[in-house]
């Protein structure tokens, strides 16, 4: 039987404590305090899918954080926000390439019978589960959305 995402990121907790990587427990503790409260305000036990959209807002949150500490001039901040999104990136399964993106848009569109604007919707609804945690959604959307105008 296979671990669970849960699982991976209690294993790596124990084994940061055991090689005292301070920096990394911090991360990793985040993340499982990120899922514990998630399931604490819902009332559920979060799968492996729920684990992946909550690593996900945090790499998106990271991202954010980091562009804007760039954008003020704060490089030992940014640094900080790109070593988290490189722990959170240990965690996300294989990103996806631009040509598997295309593919996936253009099979979605197909299926949904997608041919305005006013189909955005059908087609994301297709699209986010297959590429949760594995395309950067926003970059996605573009995508579409030119497929769609063009």
């Amino acid at each position: 039987m296979s671990t669970t995402m849960k699982e991976q990121l209690t294993a790596e907790m124990k084994a940061c404590m055991k090689a005292k990587n301070k920096e990394r427990l911090t991360v990793v503790r985040s993340l499982l305090a990120a899922i514990k409260q998630v399931e604490i305000d819902n009332q559920v036990d979060v799968d492996d899918a729920g684990v992946l959209a909550i690593l996900d807002k945090a790499m998106k949150q990271r991202r954010d954080s980091h562009q804007q500490f760039v954008d003020a001039d704060r490089p030992d901040l940014a640094e900080q926000e790109a070593y988290e999104m490189s722990v959170i990136q240990d965690f996300m399964p294989q990103p996806l390439s631009e040509a598997e993106i295309v593919a996936l848009i253009e099979e979605a569109m197909a299926s949904s019978g997608a041919s305005s604007m006013q189909d955005m919707g059908k087609v994301m609804g297709l699209l986010k589960p297959k590429m949760q945690g594995r395309a950067d959604m926003g970059e996605v959307s573009k995508l579409i959305k030119a497929k769609l105008a063009g």
